[in-house]
């Protein structure tokens, strides 16, 4: 090879002394990310995702989607809703947010996230289209809004036969809506996001409801009744079908199994798959297993305009296979640990409750941080009474809360016998373990990471689980 041949952009290299390998590009791509508006900060206008999808030829309408919102569970449905459809050998696109370890897996086709030499190629096969749109708003495209346009752009070049995606925040005028999806999903709306979303449950469903479109299928949680309200409303105002959880659908049994639970479900076209485990833990996964069954037998038009079911042995089989990283997933054991990206007290209650259902600790600790822009005491509450002791920490983000503020809300519910602090994420584990192992009897110990996604992830890399 002539030593001016062009060096190739997927040189492997080191992330680390002795760390994994990655591709040559990945890390500057991220780092040319990292300059936009992040996450968190917003502008509610859908003007300039439009703009980036104009001067890509639209590429977000050449297949069919099934688009999920909701404040919990929407990354486990979506995950779900993807199994099922590959069981049914239909290529998937999925797109959802934040990711646990690495950006990558925020686009996967066909249930694995696209390699880094995939992400790199997208993002640089539209990287001139970014910069005219760039130059012709206001405001920038945004971290967020960049990766949607490359979701949809990688879908469109696999090509998909179905686009599952997760709104990022909202709905409305969250950069993904620039769909118009066959199928919505709403899973269970709490408050989160107040500060942008709204103070009551109706308020955030009125921005989480403008994903169901006209003519569409709305596949609707149990939900509180200001919210269920604003999303009939909506409906009505599209022209939409609803189908809600307890009425066209729903769980009809559950026990709890050895790796999960044993559910009995009832589709929208009146059959019922019993005998489907699903190696999830707690009553919440469950229900989202619920929402995932009727948003493909939407998708296929059982229950439209027929009775029917989708085959049984494949249920039970892409069920079987579903996985979700970071929820109440346990990484460790002797002791047992788990991470769960629990960020807000709704999402703090369910984990609980499934803690108590399916481990029946006798002595847990915690190890939480959290995110600064949410409500913590809420989250600290929900979680005080199953966590004997918490180790207060804190993640690598410019988001987090400052350890020494999150210790002070801390010891005001657990009281200061039960706190401890320790500033970095892998010192905080180390004490939690030894706090742990203080019982003796290891087999009825455990350790719980928690508090937001980013500390799930960063302790997932921690502790060597891929």
């Amino acid at each position: 090879m002539s030593s001016s041949a062009e060096p190739n952009p997927y040189t492997m290299r080191p992330t680390s002394a002795d760390g994994p390998e990655e591709p040559f590009g990945l890390a500057e791509v991220e780092a040319e990310l990292a300059k936009r508006w992040p996450e968190n900060k917003l502008e509610p206008s859908l003007d300039r995702i439009r703009a980036l999808m104009d001067i890509l030829g639209e590429p977000q309408r050449s297949y069919p989607s099934i688009h999920i919102t909701g404040t919990n569970g929407k990354t486990s449905t979506a995950r779900m809703v993807e199994q099922l459809l590959n069981t049914f050998e239909l290529r998937t696109g999925r797109y959802t947010s934040p990711h646990v370890e690495s950006v990558t897996e925020r686009i996967s086709l066909d249930g694995r996230p696209i390699t880094p030499e995939k992400f790199v190629e997208t993002y640089r096969d539209i990287e001139p289209y970014i910069r005219m749109v760039d130059e012709q708003q206001p405001i920038a495209l945004s971290f967020f809004e960049v990766l949607t346009g490359m979701a949809y752009a990688a879908f469109a070049d696999a090509p998909v036969d179905v686009a599952v995606v997760e709104v990022g925040m909202g709905g409305s005028w969250d950069a993904t809506n620039v769909i118009d999806a066959d199928v919505a999903v709403i899973t269970p709306i709490s408050l989160d996001h107040t500060d942008k979303l709204g103070d009551t449950p109706g308020e955030i469903a009125v921005e989480k409801s403008g994903v169901i479109k006209a003519g569409a299928l709305a596949v609707v949680a149990q939900q509180p009744l200001d919210a269920a309200q604003t999303i009939l409303a909506r409906s009505v105002e599209v022209g939409a079908t609803v189908a809600r959880e307890g009425m066209e659908f729903g769980v009809l049994s559950r026990e709890v199994a050895v790796g999960g639970q044993l559910l009995t479900l009832r589709g929208l076209g009146a059959a019922e798959y019993p005998d489907v485990f699903v190696p999830l833990h707690g009553e919440h996964q469950a229900h989202n297993a619920s929402l995932a069954l009727a948003a493909v037998e939407a998708f296929f038009g059982v229950g439209a305009a027929r009775e029917g079911s989708l085959d049984l042995d494949k249920v039970r089989a892409a069920f079987a296979g579903v996985s979700s990283p970071g929820r109440l997933e346990v990484v460790r054991r002797s002791p047992t640990i788990l991470l769960d990206a629990a960020h807000n007290p709704a999402g703090a209650r369910v984990t609980a409750a499934a803690l108590t259902e399916a481990f029946g600790f006798t002595k847990l600790v915690g190890v939480i941080a959290t995110s600064g822009d949410k409500d913590v005491t809420g989250l600290l509450e929900a979680f005080e009474p199953v966590l004997d002791e918490v180790v207060v920490t804190q993640n690598s983000t410019h988001r987090a809360m400052p350890v020494d503020q999150l210790a002070a809300q801390a010891v005001e519910v657990f009281g200061e016998d039960r706190v401890q602090v320790e500033p970095r994420l892998d010192d905080a584990i180390d004490a939690a373990v030894t706090l742990a192992e203080e019982e003796g009897d290891l087999a009825g110990v455990g350790v719980l990471v928690t508090g937001s996604v980013i500390t799930a992830g960063e302790a997932r890399l921690l502790l060597g689980r891929k």
